[in-house]
């Protein structure tokens, strides 16, 4: 097949039934990840470019010796590097499982919606963490206001585990699987225009970096907190090439994507090739360019590169952790991409307490999140739920994962020593 009909049969691509149906067989059955995980073992250096990719200085992410000053007594990991680690140890597929896992909608456009995070324990250097990756949830809509055609919006879950099967973390993360002809015809886009900054709108922006708070060291009491308390705004942008790369630096290039330079990018386009397509210059290049090719993009319907969304819920996560300070826990992040954050675009992540309460023996406040373009639009809303230090009880209790989890943490470890021997 010719590139310009491969083109042409990725931008006509259609969503089918027995896609769907098929996907909906995959709820709830563990995933052979084949993709290399991007750390194999969680390290300072690792700990610490993850942190560096998403604009984040807190020392309690990258220095040592100042984690030893803090609750936890060493260097932990910032929230989302979770999503760097986890060995996974789910046998290959059967036969009939391989049919049941091959590839699902191809050629149609998959746009990241949304995630749901849970943490149990931290990570810190020298950590071997597992993960397990299912299938959780798909649901179809026949007119979505996202593209106008029909949309499959499908959740996948990671559950992450220590080496005795302790839950650390939950992700459960969305998209939505949208066919690229009815997304270019939609023309929701049509109207962009990419943002020019004058001296003082740049002089604004300068001036929220300058103003930036991080609690660190000194406790944010959940006796002091009041609903309705802000947060100090975090900003991140205006969105440019380098802060995708930085992105790719300390996350490598995902998880779903497992692409790589020069003789990987071959060796996966051998395996993968219908997950390339040539530039304007006939280099078979990746899809997942149209996070910065600018031609690429507009192929697609799109006016411009965008980033992706986990960076923006990784940017909500640097809000909460700045306010709450290094003796607190993130203990619940929810996250939706409502819309598309281009190059050029400047964020601005804002926070409000909409509750606190005492659950259990934690204090915990709710927090309702925003992440805002210039544009003034809302392009990630969010919640989050975090444990506070109490003048009364003292130092947090981290959270307990739901007996589900820990019953599965214990018995993938268990099944997995199982294996071990039977090959012995």
């Amino acid at each position: 097949m010719s590139e310009s009909s491969r083109e042409a049969k990725a931008i006509d691509a259609r969503i089918t039934q027995e896609d769907i149906d098929r996907a909906k067989r995959q709820i709830g059955v563990p995933q052979h990840e084949r993709n290399p995980v991007f750390n194999r073992i969680a390290s300072s250096d690792t700990i610490s470019h993850f942190a560096f990719g998403i604009g984040d200085d807190n020392p309690l992410w990258h220095d040592p010796e100042y984690g030893k000053t803090t609750r936890w007594r060493t260097q932990i990991a910032s929230p989302l590097y979770a999503t760097t680690v986890g060995l996974d140890e789910t046998p290959k597929p059967t036969p009939e499982l391989k049919e049941l896992f091959k590839g699902l909608f191809r050629n149609v456009g998959k746009y990241y919606s949304g995630a749901t995070w849970e943490w149990f324990r931290p990570i810190c250097p020298g950590d071997v963490i597992y993960r397990e990756y299912t299938t959780c949830d798909v649901q179809v809509k026949d007119n979505s206001s996202f593209t106008g055609g029909v949309t499959v919006i499908d959740t996948y879950r990671f559950l992450y585990v220590n080496h005795l099967g302790e839950p650390v973390a939950t992700h459960e993360l969305s998209f939505v699987n949208a066919e690229r002809n009815a997304s270019k015809e939609s023309g929701k886009n049509k109207s962009f225009k990419r943002q020019t900054y004058t001296k003082e709108e740049l002089e604004t922006i300068d001036s929220i970096y300058a103003a930036e708070e991080r609690r660190g060291g000194e406790r944010r009491y959940w006796e002091d907190v009041q609903v309705g308390d802000t947060l100090t705004p975090v900003v991140k942008g205006p969105l440019t090439i380098r802060d995708v790369v930085g992105m790719h630096i300390g996350w490598g290039f995902g998880q779903t994507y497992n692409t790589g330079p020069l003789r990987y990018a071959w060796k996966l386009r051998k395996k993968m090739p219908a997950f390339f397509s040539q530039d304007e210059y006939g280099v078979p290049d990746v899809m997942q360019r149209l996070h910065w090719d600018q031609n690429r993009a507009q192929e697609l319907g799109l006016p411009a590169p965008y980033d992706y969304g986990a960076m923006r819920t990784n940017w909500l996560g640097h809000l909460i952790t700045n306010w709450m300070g290094d003796e607190a826990w993130l203990w619940r992040l929810k996250t939706q991409m409502r819309a598309f954050n281009f190059m050029g675009d400047t964020t601005i992540c804002s926070g409000e307490v909409v509750d606190k309460r005492i659950d259990g023996m934690r204090h915990v406040v709710d927090i309702k999140v925003e992440a805002t373009s210039q544009r003034g639009t809302v392009t990630s809303p969010g919640t989050a739920t975090v444990v506070l230090p109490s003048r009364a009880r003292g130092a947090i209790l981290l959270p307990t994962p739901a007996q589900g989890l820990a019953e599965r943490g214990a018995n993938m470890m268990s099944e997995a020593a199982e294996r071990l021997r039977s090959k012995q």
